[in-house]
């Protein structure tokens, strides 16, 4: 017999094969998850890779070391302050991990409720949640999300929270739909006749048939969510005390980067912030694919 230590290791593992294997049935998925593995990495080990700390003004005898041009001691130089560009690099992946992967709980979370509720129950209620669905997509995106900012204050907790009041609205629909041809299936009639309640049936019967598609908009949601981080930092909102890509990319801005060719400062945060968009756009494109085979054939 196995403890219960042992027990929950051999189902771990089990589920961890299971989850690699799906990601082997597509080459999009495989990529995509390959640019987050490695993010994670970095998240993970920042400070043991960056030789500095990002907010550190390195200073040679006695003298600011600013605008140096890439070098064996600072590979993508420094900026006008005196600070490492690859070191704020390499920490500029835990902001953009985080405010991707929270906002991407949240679109989750939200939109699969509304999805279910509103498909499931139908009348009163699902005229309710589509007409607040309507409303928050008749709000402009990042307008909203700069005004909430601005309102809040720069954080990026505020970015999620801008986020997940309006990201969900996409998932919310798809799910709905969805719901809508669940619900009429023989197992949901089954499950009312025996006397299941509406809770059990919306969670037991009918939320394992659509946590795919939650999952599908979830990883979408990540990439999104990096570009939206990085593009109001840039815009000057973020949080200054946090260095991230878009940080990165408005810093090099405002210190007139481009007109001195200084490409190793803004070329790289622009390079990594595009492959965060590309790899939630690959797993979501492949599990597409594997989730509805058909959708191959055309």
């Amino acid at each position: 017999m196995y403890s219960g230590k042992n027990l929950w290791f051999r189902v771990f593992v089990r589920r961890f094969i299971a989850f690699l294997k799906f990601f082997k049935q597509d080459k999009f998925c495989m990529v995509g998850a390959i640019i987050y593995l490695i993010f994670i990495i970095l998240y993970i080990f920042a400070p043991m890779i960056a030789p500095y700390n990002p907010h550190e003004m390195i200073k040679v005898d006695g003298k600011l070391l600013f605008n140096a041009p890439p070098s064996a001691e600072h590979w993508l130089g420094t900026t006008n302050m005196g600070r490492d560009i690859f070191s704020q690099l390499i920490y500029g992946v835990r902001p953009a991990l985080v405010v991707g992967f929270s906002a991407a709980f949240f679109v989750m979370v939200v939109g699969t409720l509304v999805g279910l509720f509103s498909g499931y129950f139908q009348g009163k209620i699902d005229n309710f949640l589509m007409r607040v669905t309507d409303i928050a997509f008749g709000i402009p995106f990042e307008p909203f999300v700069i005004v909430l900012v601005a309102f809040l204050g720069a954080s990026i907790w505020n970015i999620v929270l801008a986020m997940a009041l309006l990201l969900w609205r996409d998932t919310a629909r798809v799910i709905r739909s969805q719901v809508l041809t669940v619900r009429e299936r023989n197992f949901v009639e089954a499950a009312k006749v025996s006397g299941a309640s509406h809770l059990r049936i919306i969670f037991v019967q009918i939320a394992p048939n659509i946590l795919p598609l939650s999952f599908l908009y979830g990883s979408l949601a990540v990439g999104w969510a990096i570009l939206t981080e990085a593009a109001v930092s840039f815009l000057g909102f973020g949080d200054p005390t946090i260095v991230s890509w878009g940080y990165m990319l408005h810093d090099a801005y405002v210190s007139q980067a481009l007109s001195r060719g200084a490409f190793h400062w803004f070329v790289p945060p622009g390079i990594l912030i595009m492959l965060a968009v590309m790899a939630g756009f690959y797993i979501g494109r492949g599990s597409e694919e594997i989730l509805y085979p058909r959708l191959k054939k055309h």
